[in-house]
């Protein structure tokens, strides 16, 4: 499972671009159960979210962004730092903060988490608060921003697709794979960043459906993405795979 947080810096030219472009970072797990820790705080976890959508701040702008006291911001920041999820640096316009005053940003990487077979019955536990927070944040943000959008292209802007497919457990890692290459094809430095692009924020989950019943026969494997937006209707019936 991929980690979101600070990876979703352009690591790679989009399809349109032509010239050199930048190899994406390898995988790395997320392994030791302190690191895991650390991400598991939620007060972290929005943190991290706010830097990766926003781009650099400092401890003052995050506890205003998020209604927090610049103490635990700066702590937390301290802590995420600590395990190599943020790092200082300058400021976005390429200065440099004023006196004591400290620039952070999230740290890039294609971060795994390690299978559930290879957890610890105490990093499962981890592991399981982490992923409870970070989907009911996701959901939480998705809704608002439904409800927010205004009246413009972007308000139609919320593709959502369900369904199914049948896969080997080969079959869904190489899936997986494949949609981290996708999200990489469509990276690119912000100097090359078209106008009128925006911050689109992806999340992936597929999980396996209860083992099927004896002789029961296998469903059809049919295609079908959709647009949630004011008319489209999800039929019940569609097949696709959605993962994180």
């Amino acid at each position: 499972m991929a980690q979101e947080p600070g990876a979703t810096e352009p690591t790679e030219q989009g399809p349109a671009q032509t010239g050199p472009s930048a190899e994406p970072t390898a995988p790395v797990e997320l392994s030791d159960l302190a690191a895991l820790k650390a991400l598991a705080q939620p007060r972290r976890q929005r943190m991290l979210q706010h830097l990766t959508v926003h781009g650099p701040a400092t401890s003052a702008t995050l506890a205003r962004a998020l209604g927090l006291n610049t103490g635990a911001t700066s702590y937390h920041l301290r802590e995420l730092a600590r395990y190599g999820f943020v790092e200082e640096t300058e400021v976005a316009d390429g200065g440099v903060g004023h006196g004591r005053e400290r620039w952070w940003r999230a740290v890039p990487g294609d971060r795994r988490f390690p299978p559930r077979s290879r957890q610890s019955p105490e990093m499962r536990l981890v592991m399981d608060e982490l992923n409870h927070y970070a989907y009911a944040a996701d959901l939480e943000l998705f809704e608002q921003l439904q409800r927010d959008a205004t009246v413009d292209p972007w308000a139609d802007a919320f593709p959502y697709s369900r369904g199914t497919i049948r896969l080997t457990l080969p079959e869904l890692r190489e899936f997986f794979e494949e949609y981290i290459a996708l999200l990489n094809r469509y990276k690119r430095p912000e100097a090359d960043t078209p106008p009128g692009a925006r911050t689109v924020l992806t999340r992936f989950l597929a999980f396996p459906a209860q083992a099927d019943a004896p002789g029961a026969t296998q469903a059809d494997a049919l295609d079908d993405s959709g647009i949630d937006a004011p008319g489209d209707s999800t039929p019940d019936n569609r097949k696709g795979t959605e993962t994180s």
